[in-house]
C-alpha cells in the first residue's frame, strides 16, 4: 500500500485558531428585523411555525433582510474506521470505497436529493482505507488509510486530528471562492456510528446504551458487542471532555473532523450550516465545544432514527425540521431540508403584506 504524503505532519495550525476567532454570535437586531417583516405578512401571527423561525435564523446568520440561497453545497466526506475490524457493522469496510465511487457516478441517494434541491455535491476522501481511482469530481485529501482501531489504541494522533479539521476548513474555503449561500454536510464511512457514539457519550455524559444504535442495521448480538467496544474504548483512553481535539484524536474519525472544520469555517463566514443526522451531529458537538457561538449557525435538518441523535439535538438545543426515520447519512437529510430553507426565504421575501394586498389586519 502506498504511503500518504506526510510532509505537513508537523504543520502549524494554519487555519483553525484564526477561523474560530472570527466566529461571533448572530445579532438580535437581524432577528427583530425578520420578525417585523413576518408579522406584516398576510397570515395570523406565527401561523407558519417553524418556517418562520427558519427564515429569521437565515436572516440573522447572513445579515441580509432578503437572503438568497442560490449557491447550495453538500459536503460529503468519506473515511474509514479501524474499529470496523471488531465486527461492529453489517457491511464490510470495502463498502466505503464502493460508495465513494457511487457518489462520483451520481448513483447515491444524496446525488438524487442534492439534484432535487439544486445543490452541488462536493465529495472528498479524507481517509478511505484503499486508494481511490482519480476522478475529476473527487477531492483527494487522504490523511491516512483509515483511523486506527480505537479499542486498542487512539484512533489518530493529535496532529492528524488537527489536520482533519484543517482539511475541512481548507475545502470549505476553496468552495467558498465559487460561492456558497448555505452549506450542508454529510459523510460515508463504515464504523462511523461507533465513533460518533463514543464522541457523544463523552460530550453529553449520557450512558453508552442510551446513545448507541444499530447503524447499518446490525442485529442484537452485534449491537451488544458495539456497546461493549465503545465502553472499553472510553475506559482505555483518558479523554479530556473539555478538549475537542483530544476527543477526536482518541475515538473520532477523519470525516468527523473534516465536517467539524466545515462548520467552523462556515460560521466564520456567516453561512448557514444544514446538519444531516447522527454523524454530523457528533461533529456539531465538537464544533460547539471549540466555539459555543457555532450553535447560532446550525440548522437541524431532521431527527435520525439513530437514538443518539435525539440526545445530540437536545444537548445542542436544536429542533429538527423533519422526522422521517432517516438513518442513511451521506448528506441526504441536509439536501431534503434545503427545500424547506428555500420555502422559508420565499415566504419572507415573496409573500404580500397586509398593506400591499389590501387585507385587513387583526383587530383584537
Amino acid at each position: 500500500m502506498n504511503q500518504v504524503n506526510k510532509e505537513n505532519l508537523n504543520m502549524p495550525i494554519r487555519h483553525m485558531n484564526k477561523t474560530i476567532q472570527r466566529i461571533s454570535p448572530v445579532k438580535a437586531v437581524w432577528l427583530n428585523k425578520a420578525q417585523e417583516r413576518l408579522d406584516k405578512l398576510t397570515k395570523p401571527l406565527g401561523s407558519l411555525g417553524q418556517l418562520e423561525e427558519l427564515a429569521k435564523q437565515l436572516v440573522a446568520i447572513t445579515e441580509k433582510e432578503k437572503p438568497v440561497l442560490h449557491h447550495k453545497i453538500i459536503f460529503t466526506f468519506i473515511a474509514d474506521h479501524g474499529v470496523a475490524e471488531e465486527g461492529i457493522s453489517a457491511y464490510p469496510q470495502i463498502v466505503t470505497a464502493q460508495m465513494a465511487a457511487n457518489f462520483l457516478n451520481k448513483g447515491a441517494a444524496v446525488n438524487v436529493l442534492a439534484d432535487h434541491a439544486g445543490a452541488r455535491l462536493v465529495a472528498a476522501d479524507l481517509g478511505v482505507a484503499v486508494d481511490l481511482p482519480p476522478h475529476p469530481k473527487l477531492i483527494s485529501k487522504k490523511i491516512a488509510y483509515g483511523t486506527k482501531n480505537m479499542m486498542r489504541e487512539t484512533a489518530m494522533t493529535r496532529t492528524e486530528a488537527i489536520e482533519s479539521i484543517e482539511t475541512g476548513i481548507e475545502i470549505f474555503q476553496q468552495e467558498f471562492k465559487k460561492g456558497i449561500d448555505i452549506a450542508g454536510i454529510g459523510e460515508m464511512g463504515i464504523g462511523n456510528t461507533t465513533a460518533s457514539s463514543a464522541i457523544t457519550a463523552v460530550i453529553t455524559k449520557q450512558a453508552v446504551e442510551a446513545i448507541t444504535g444499530r447503524g447499518t442495521g446490525i442485529n442484537d448480538k452485534i449491537l451488544e458487542r458495539k456497546i461493549r467496544i465503545i465502553k472499553e474504548s472510553l475506559t482505555r483512553h483518558l479523554i479530556d471532555p473539555t478538549d475537542p481535539v483530544d476527543i477526536l484524536s482518541k475515538v473520532g474519525g477523519f470525516e468527523i473532523g473534516g465536517m467539524t472544520g466545515v462548520m467552523l469555517a462556515a460560521a466564520s463566514k456567516k453561512i448557514p450550516i444544514m446538519l444531516d443526522g447522527f454523524i454530523s451531529g457528533a461533529s456539531a458537538l465538537l464544533a460547539v465545544l471549540f466555539e459555543p457561538n457555532v450553535r447560532d449557525y446550525l440548522i437541524a435538518s431532521h431527527r435520525s432514527q439513530e437514538k443518539g441523535h435525539a440526545v445530540i439535538l437536545d444537548h445542542l438545543g436544536l429542533r429538527p425540521l423533519l422526522d422521517l426515520n432517516l438513518r442513511l447519512g451521506e448528506g441526504t437529510g441536509s439536501a431534503l431540508a434545503m427545500n424547506l430553507a428555500d420555502a422559508s426565504v420565499k415566504i419572507l421575501t415573496h409573500m404580500a403584506t397586509f398593506e400591499s394586498a389590501g387585507v385587513s389586519e387583526k383587530t383584537t
